[in-house]
């Protein structure tokens, strides 16, 4: 089954109907879902939420956006990692689109992540957002400190971003964006990516993939863009799930196959 390596479950979005959503996903093939946190207040509820199903996991982290003035410590992320429900850190990254955070802030916290990850092991899933080349370099001076795994999230970005991930071991998440009609540039460098290293994810409630767009996203509409992606790799839909699957698994060690 499909792996959504990527949602946001703990959403007011989702309030109200989370259980019949988390069911579709499962009636859609989606068989595991990660929960990911985009700040410290909403870790309970997002760890609460995995804790009630076992193909439910989540992530600790601080989303760049909620980074202004935070005075989060490797420390304090690595004592809310110690949890089994916890598969991951972050995300976290760089965001100078809408710049909602200072970049100092932003960088300074990206490395208390980074630092959080190759300390407790868990992989490190990243946010970048005009900001390729910044984020690029810290990864690469941090893993020269000592070597961590990780993903890029939501993929839409240069093929330079893509290669520097790629040569430090990262893996490269694609959402619903591959599927939209102006998205040409990104699938040509999607054709380019070795299967060995591809996820899937919605980020839902956002970036609803073709044909769902103008809808509220969810882990169900992963398996659209598996099917999208396959007929762009030339892969059968059930290999190119088994390939994603059995990656996401081996980056996310600590979580475990359910059925």
């Amino acid at each position: 089954m499909l792996v959504d390596s990527h949602c946001h479950l703990d959403f007011d979005s989702f309030d109200e109907d989370r259980g019949a959503v988390i069911e579709r996903a499962h009636a859609a093939g989606v068989g595991t879902l990660v929960t990911i946190s985009t700040s410290l207040a909403g870790f309970e509820k997002s760890r609460a939420i995995a804790g009630e199903y076992d193909h439910v996991w989540c992530s600790v982290g601080i989303h760049p956006h909620n980074t202004e003035g935070v005075a989060t410590t490797t420390a304090d992320l690595l004592a809310l990692a110690d949890h089994p429900r916890v598969v991951g850190i972050g995300e976290t990254g760089l965001d100078f689109y809408y710049e909602h955070a200072p970049k100092e802030d932003q960088i300074r916290q990206f490395r208390i992540h980074i630092a959080a990850a190759r300390e407790s092991g868990l992989p490190l899933i990243v946010h970048t957002r005009d900001a390729d080349r910044e984020t690029a370099e810290i990864l690469h001076e941090e893993y020269r400190k000592g070597a961590f795994t990780g993903l890029i999230h939501c993929f839409s970005t240069s093929r330079y971003m893509a290669e520097k991930a790629l040569e430090i071991g990262f893996y490269i998440s694609l959402s619903g964006i591959v599927t939209f009609k102006a998205a040409g540039d990104l699938r040509e460098i999607v054709r380019g990516l070795p299967a060995a290293r591809l996820l899937v994810e919605t980020d839902s409630p956002y970036l609803a993939p073709v044909p769902h767009r103008g809808k509220r996203n969810e882990p169900a509409f992963t398996a659209d863009t598996a099917r999208f992606v396959a007929a762009e790799l030339g892969l059968e839909s059930e290999d190119f799930a088994a390939i994603t699957t059995d990656n996401f698994f081996a980056l996310f060690s600590r979580a475990r196959r359910c059925g």
